[in-house]
């Protein structure tokens, strides 16, 4: 049986695919990967969850292919929550939100994400029209996910 990836050893892949890569605000994007594993882990999530956390934008954002996530060296149960997490072109959010709702442990992986994403210091540099957008984007997705109001 093949080893697992150890956490460390999917921080550095998820650091490496993203390299280069900034978020709206400019920052490099491993800061928001941190941030999310981090709200996973301060959220009780566990080993699997956090390595989850951690490329939970890897395939949607084609740092890394769905192949390359399927032949990993993960658990079954992180592939599951990584791909429920990943947004599929024309999707509609009830779709989206009805996977995530459908697969074990991918919830907590969301809304660590959503959290961060909704940070009002992260919000606060980008220009109105976009933070009134992603502001109203993720309450509608915190809603369809039945997460209520941010702590």
């Amino acid at each position: 049986m093949t080893e697992l990836l150890t956490p460390a050893e999917v921080e550095t892949l998820a650091r490496a695919a993203h390299e280069g890569q900034t978020d709206k605000a400019g920052r490099p994007y491993a800061e928001h990967l941190q941030a999310v594993a981090e709200g996973v882990r301060a959220r009780g999530g566990d080993a699997e969850q956090i390595a989850a956390a951690w490329l939970h934008d890897s395939v949607e954002d084609d740092a890394l292919t769905e192949r390359w996530l399927h032949e990993a060296a993960l658990s079954r149960r992180t592939k599951d929550i990584v791909l429920a997490v990943t947004k599929r072109a024309g999707e509609p959010p009830e779709a989206y939100a009805e996977r995530v709702l459908a697969t074990p442990g991918a919830l907590l992986v969301k809304e660590a994400d959503l959290a961060h994403n909704a940070d009002p210091a992260r919000l606060a540099v980008l220009d109105e029209p976009t933070r009134r957008r992603l502001t109203e984007k993720y309450a509608r997705m915190r809603a369809l996910l039945g997460l209520g109001v941010p702590d």
